[in-house]
C-alpha cells in the first residue's frame, strides 16, 4: 500500500474513535447476536466474545494511544558513511500484507487494524464464524473511516472463508501476502504453520508457570497466585502450573492453605505423587501430557520440586514459551531463573496477567509472540514493521 503522512493515518483514526462512540447501540446489538448463536461449551470462548461498553470504551483507547505513539516507519536505524564511498541509511519500513487469524474476541478487530494501519500495512482479518456478526459492524465501521479520509477501504478486509478455503487460502494466496499471526490455541497454530507459504509469527499459547522457591513471601505468594489463576481464565496470560519447593519451610501446612484458597475460588487441582501425599483427596495428573496443556479453565496443577534445576528443566519442556514467575526473596535464584527459562516473559514475585502490552507499557498488541524472530513478548506497534537499507552512491563500483 502506498506509504501514508503520519498526520492523514491519524485522521483516519480520530475518525474512528468517533464512529465507535456514535455507533455503540449497532455494535452491542450485533454481538448480541454472536452470544445468542453461540453454544456455552467453551466458557473461555464464550467470555472473550462478549462486548460491553466497557470494552467499546477500551477500543477508543486503544486507538487514541496508538494515535499518540510516533509513527514507526520511516525511522532511521542506523546511518553510516562508509570508506568505499557509499552512504548507507536503514529505516525501518512496513511488512506490506499481515494476516492475522484469530478466534472469538471483536475487539483484536480493532486493536489489530489500528495497529497495522498505524505502521503502514494492509491487513486481512481472519475472524472466527462465532464472532461474524461483531467483525462485521467493526469493519464495516474501519471502512466508514477510511471513506471518511478519502483512502481505499482495502486497507481493512475481513476474510469470511470456512477451514478447508483458510487451509487453500494460506497454501496458494491469490493477493500479497507477508506475514501471518495465528492468535489461538495450538490447534489453530498449528493448522497455519502446516499449510502457509509466507513468514508465520507465533503467539497465543500459554500454559504459564509459577515456581515457589523455598525462601518465597508466603502472603505475596498466595496473593499472585490466586490473581494469575482466578482474574481472567480466558487470557493467555493467566497461570496455570504452579511447582513449590519440597524444602520450604511448614512445606505441608503451606500446601494444604494453597489447596484452601483454591477451593475457595472453585478451582479444580491436579497433583503430583508427591502433592498427593499431602493432598490426598486431589486427583493425580492423569498423563505427563497435562503439563504442557493451556487450560483456560479455572484448573491447574500442582507439582513438588527438589532444586532450581529441576524447576528450569520442567518450564522449558512443558510451558508454552509465554510468562513464568519466581516468587523468592533470593536475588541469585531469581537471576538464574530469569535468565534460564525459555520464556518470552519472566517475572520475579509478580502475577503472570501483567503479560499484556498495555500492563507493560507497550500499548496496543496485535498479539503476545512466544516466536523469537523477530520479535519476542507484546507485538506493539514498534515491532510493525520490518526494516530497509537505503544506499547512495555516486556512480560508485566496487574495487
Amino acid at each position: 500500500m502506498k506509504l501514508l503522512e503520519t498526520n492523514i493515518k491519524n485522521n483516519v483514526l480520530e475518525s474512528m474513535t468517533k464512529i465507535l462512540d456514535e455507533n455503540r447501540e449497532l455494535i452491542l446489538t450485533a454481538n448480541k447476536k454472536d452470544l445468542d448463536a453461540f453454544h456455552k461449551e467453551d466458557q473461555a470462548m464464550f467470555d472473550r466474545l462478549i462486548l460491553t461498553d466497557k470494552k467499546i470504551d477500551g477500543m477508543i483507547k486503544a486507538i487514541n494511544e496508538v494515535k499518540a505513539q510516533e509513527d514507526p516507519v520511516n525511522q532511521i536505524i542506523s546511518d553510516k558513511n562508509l570508506e568505499n564511498g557509499l552512504q548507507v541509511t536503514n529505516k525501518t519500513a512496513p511488512f506490506g500484507t499481515i494476516m492475522i487469524i484469530y478466534e472469538s474476541r471483536p475487539d483484536v478487530t480493532i486493536e489489530a487494524a489500528v495497529l497495522a494501519f498505524k505502521a503502514n500495512n494492509r491487513i486481512l482479518l481472519k475472524g472466527g464464524k462465532e464472532a461474524i456478526f461483531s467483525n462485521k459492524v467493526l469493519v464495516d465501521l474501519w471502512h466508514k473511516a477510511l471513506t471518511e479520509n478519502n483512502l481505499s477501504t482495502d486497507y481493512i478486509k475481513l476474510m469470511q472463508m470456512n477451514r478447508d478455503e483458510t487451509q487453500a487460502f494460506l497454501k496458494n494466496p491469490t493477493e500479497q501476502l507477508d506475514l501471518i499471526v495465528p492468535r489461538g490455541g495450538e490447534r489453530l497454530i498449528n493448522f497455519v504453520k502446516e499449510h502457509a507459504k509466507c513468514a508465520v509469527l507465533i503467539s497465543g499459547r500459554g500454559n504459564n508457570f509459577l515456581y515457589i522457591d523455598d525462601s518465597a513471601d508466603w502472603n505475596k505468594t498466595l496473593s499472585v497466585i490466586i490473581n494469575g489463576k482466578t482474574d481472567k481464565i480466558s487470557a493467555c496470560n493467566a497461570l496455570d502450573k504452579i511447582l513449590i519447593s519440597k524444602n520450604i519451610a511448614n512445606y505441608d501446612t503451606k500446601l494444604v492453605q494453597l489447596q484452601t484458597v483454591l477451593k475457595e475460588r472453585n478451582v479444580t487441582i491436579l497433583v503430583d505423587e508427591d502433592v498427593k501425599k499431602i493432598l490426598t483427596d486431589e486427583a493425580l495428573i492423569p498423563e505427563a501430557n497435562v503439563w504442557k496443556e493451556e487450560f483456560l479453565a479455572l484448573k491447574c496443577c500442582i507439582g513438588a520440586v527438589n532444586n532450581l534445576n529441576e524447576v528450569i528443566e520442567i518450564i522449558n519442556e512443558h510451558s508454552g514459551g509465554h510468562s513464568a514467575v519466581i516468587m523468592t526473596k533470593n536475588d541469585d535464584n531469581a537471576n538464574n531463573f530469569m535468565q534460564q527459562v525459555d520464556c518470552a516473559a519472566v517475572y520475579k514475585n509478580a502475577s503472570t496477567r501483567f503479560t499484556d502490552g498495555g500492563q507493560l507499557g507497550v500499548g496496543a498488541e496485535l498479539a503476545i509472540s512466544t516466536d523469537k524472530l523477530h520479535h519476542r513478548g507484546p507485538l506493539g506497534l514498534k515491532k510493525l514493521v520490518t526494516n530497509k537499507y537505503y544506499i547512495y552512491g555516486d556512480g560508485t563500483v566496487r574495487a
